[in-house]
């Protein structure tokens, strides 16, 4: 009965995480997940309206720290991070685990992010992680992707510079 639970487990915990590497930018401006319908809190718990970033791209992860791909990715956010920070971008964290989840995990690897959480993730229909999606400066959401992604190639910081940039 035990082998039976820790297969299952097993089996539950690899259909949550994706770890394929999509070599081609999609975006999906039509879909209909307004940054207004997302959820997040500080991680001292007060309320966080997207809205305050009016005028930038918000690039948004979600992650968990159990999750082997999402691991695998964000040394590749940060790095973009740090290539794009005089750009019109905010890169935020978003975990559905603890407070204290996140910031044991932030104490022993040390990235300088903005780590958030999310309240709503089955609302939203995040269904795999990681996930992430990015909002243009007019709050419309014009990337939508799960699975690993090596964010710091040069495709991908052009993709994030012109979505950063699209002022229509």
């Amino acid at each position: 009965m035990i082998k039976y639970i820790i297969g299952i487990a097993l089996l539950i915990g690899l259909l949550s995480c994706n770890a394929i590497n999509k070599p081609n930018p999609v975006s999906h401006p039509e879909l209909d997940r307004p940054r207004n319908k997302i959820r997040l809190k500080n991680l001292s718990g007060q309320p966080i309206n997207l809205e305050q970033y009016k005028g930038k791209a918000i690039f948004i992860n979600f992650w968990a720290t159990w999750c082997k791909p999402c691991m695998q990715e964000i040394p590749s956010i940060e790095k973009a991070k740090n290539i794009l920070q005089n750009e019109n971008v905010i890169f935020l964290m978003a975990s559905g685990e603890s407070t204290e989840e996140i910031e044991a995990f932030r104490k022993t690897r040390k990235y300088d992010f903005n780590y958030v959480l999310i309240e709503n993730s089955e609302e939203l229909g995040i269904q795999v992680l990681p996930t992430t999606y990015i909002f243009n400066p007019q709050g419309e959401l014009v990337f939508s992707e799960s699975g690993y992604r090596n964010w710091n190639e040069k495709d991908n910081i052009d993709m994030i510079r012109k979505m950063a940039n699209k002022h229509e």
